[in-house]
């Protein structure tokens, strides 16, 4: 099970951070990825980060402005979101991934089989 947290409404050029709490999976070696969906779009990659916490990558139109860390002894992920653009306005989901990080799938989601229930984040301009 996976638990996301952290969203809310901001303004542009503001940071959230956003958390991924996972339970009853085995956390450590696999992938977690957090993906976003606007209104009347679909689902996109976000970033991802492998078991090791070596392995990460993020779409291009985050990278720079994204974060992603993990914290094993916590089981928790988190999304550090800074230089926020409206267009970053979505539901933010984070899942999981059985096998190691993998740079040609991490971004697709049925690569995943765990999802979390979304957490919403507003960033107003």
């Amino acid at each position: 099970q996976l638990q996301a947290s952290g969203g809310g409404l901001v303004q542009a050029g503001g940071s959230l951070r956003l958390s991924c709490v996972a339970s009853g999976v085995r956390f450590s070696r696999f992938t977690i990825g957090w993906f976003r969906q606007a209104p009347g779009k679909e689902r996109e990659a976000v970033s991802a980060i492998g078991w090791s916490g070596g392995s990460t990558a993020y779409a291009a139109s985050v990278e720079g402005r994204f974060t992603i860390s993990k914290d094993n002894a916590k089981n928790t992920v988190y999304l550090q979101m800074n230089s926020l653009e409206p267009e970053d306005t979505a539901v933010y989901y984070c899942a999981h991934s059985s096998g190691v990080f993998n740079s040609r799938s991490w971004f697709n989601p049925k690569s995943y089989y765990y999802w979390g229930q979304g957490t919403l984040v507003t960033v107003s301009s």
